[in-house]
Parts: structure tokens; C-alpha cells; sequence
């Protein structure tokens, strides 16, 4: 019986998180970007800042693009707001890529129910937010969980809350470190996912490199998150763990060429094989 590898078409999330940095005009140009390279997909994150910071940060000093100010109000500066958003669903609605967040409390999941965004995402740094994951859940949109800074347990709590709540998800295998060293990636807990959990896995990637994508792929994972940037030396904690255009470009052409180049495994002798061969073979 054939062992052929037979592959869905790969499903790239254009991870654009917060390295617009408070820009719109940065936003719209990193969406074209995602647009132009075939990402199915470009995601933001939402956050109530008052409870996403805790407090002994808030009002801790820093030195940023817009001088030095506390960390409260350097992440106001980069939060984009509702009517931006409403911009930039309709921008993506009319270039043709969906649009879609990941929120980091309740209060941001309600506000954006408004959106009607297709997907929902779990941030790493939410998976352990048992409370937050049933709110997700009970929407029942198809939602990415990635894995990073948690233990099998904690993945196992929230495919239980998912799978009570008959939500689909998707498994993202992810190591939270900006930008993460290669040698420990440990890609082939993709496998490990996909055989425990018996669900669709993906892999979110923070390395600058191109190629573990493309290892991930291969171990199984159909869905592909990068960060990308207009710039990788702007300023931002994401900005050098993501990819900028030549690394987008390689990704991307890599992997929407790969199943066209595996065939169906048959063996044929080409008629463009033939004539080389003749002008080979001297028998």
C-alpha cells in the first residue's frame, strides 16, 4: 500500500501582534505584506491594559520611542483601539485575507465579539487562565491553543475544556522565547501533540530562521504562525524573533511549492528523460 506523504495546503498565520507599534499606516503595510507573500491569515492581540499589566509594572520607567514614561502608558501607545480595528477589518475585507486577534482577558474577548472574527486564538502566556479559555470555548469558533510555558498537564486541562465545550482546536506547538534558540525547538513534539491529543496540529514559531517551519511542516503540522516585521531592528520585543520580507518570501514560496513537488510517488520515465538519455547512453 502507498506511504505516500499526502498533505492538505498549509495554513500560514501572518502573526503581526503588536510591531505595528501603535501604528495604523504600520498595520495596513505589514497586512500587505502578509497579502502579497499568500498568508491566509493576519492576527493582532487586544488587551485591557489595567489587567494585563500587573501592577508593580505599571508604573515602572522606560526608556522608549516616545521618551521616558512609565510601562503603563509605553503600552498605550500600542494598543490599537475599536475604530482601528474596524479600519482594518474592512482593509483586509477588501484586499481579500482574514483578520483575526488573540485576546488577553475577558474584557478584550467581549469587545471584540463584535468583529465576528472567524477564529480565536490562546496565547501562550494564557493557556494556565482556566476561566478565560471556557469564555473562548463557549464561542465556538474554531480557535488555535498555542503550547508554550506549559507543562503536558496544563495542555491536557485545556483540550478538556475545549472538547467539553465543542469547540474546535488546533494544537500550536510553540517554545516562548523571543527570538528562540534553534537547538531547542523540539519540533518533534509536534508528533507527540498529534498522537497524545489525536487533533489538528500547527507550529508558531519564534526562531529568525526559515527552515524549522519547514521541518514542522513535515512532522505534521498543517498550520504555520510567524511573526513578521516591517523591520526586525525597530523597536519592540517581538520585532527579532519575526520574520521581515526576504524571510516571508522564503517561507512562503517554500511552503506553497512543497506538494507540488512531492507527486504521487509512481515511477515514470519522462519523455523529457528519454531525449536526455539519448544524448547519454552510448548503448
Amino acid at each position: 500500500m502507498s506511504e505516500n506523504i499526502k498533505r492538505p495546503r498549509t495554513f500560514l498565520i501572518a502573526e503581526i501582534g503588536i510591531n505595528h507599534n501603535g501604528s495604523l499606516n504600520n498595520a495596513i503595510k505589514l497586512i500587505r505584506l502578509a497579502k502579497k507573500y499568500n498568508f491566509d491569515c493576519v492576527k493582532f492581540q487586544k488587551r485591557d491594559l489595567n489587567i494585563c499589566i500587573p501592577e508593580a509594572q505599571k508604573h515602572t520607567f522606560r526608556e522608549t520611542p516616545w521618551g521616558y514614561i512609565s510601562y503603563l502608558n509605553y503600552k498605550k501607545k500600542i494598543e490599537l483601539n475599536v475604530d482601528q480595528y474596524k479600519k482594518l477589518k474592512k482593509f483586509c475585507k477588501q484586499i481579500g485575507i482574514d483578520i483575526f486577534v488573540s485576546c488577553w482577558d475577558i474584557n478584550s474577548l467581549n469587545l471584540m465579539k463584535k468583529f465576528n472574527f472567524k477564529y480565536n486564538k490562546i496565547a501562550s502566556a494564557m493557556i494556565t487562565n482556566l476561566e478565560f479559555l471556557e469564555c473562548v470555548a463557549k464561542q465556538k469558533k474554531k480557535t488555535f491553543i498555542s503550547t508554550g510555558m506549559c507543562t503536558m498537564k496544563d495542555i491536557e486541562n485545556a483540550v478538556k475544556i475545549f472538547k467539553k465545550n465543542k469547540c474546535k482546536f488546533i494544537l500550536m506547538h510553540s517554545i516562548s522565547m523571543y527570538p528562540c534558540e534553534e537547538k531547542i525547538l523540539n519540533l518533534n513534539l509536534i508528533q507527540t501533540l498529534k498522537k497524545k491529543f489525536k487533533c489538528e496540529v500547527g507550529y508558531s514559531g519564534h526562531e529568525s530562521n526559515v527552515s524549522p517551519s519547514i521541518t514542522a511542516y513535515f512532522l505534521g503540522a498543517d498550520y504555520i504562525e510567524r511573526h513578521i516585521t516591517l523591520n526586525r531592528a525597530s523597536w519592540g520585543t517581538d520585532q527579532a524573533a519575526s520574520l521581515a520580507e526576504a524571510g516571508i518570501e522564503n517561507l512562503t514560496s517554500l511552503l506553497r511549492n512543497i506538494p507540488s513537488t512531492l507527486g504521487d510517488g509512481k515511477k515514470r520515465f519522462l519523455e523529457i528523460e528519454k531525449q536526455v538519455s539519448k544524448k547519454m547512453r552510448y548503448w
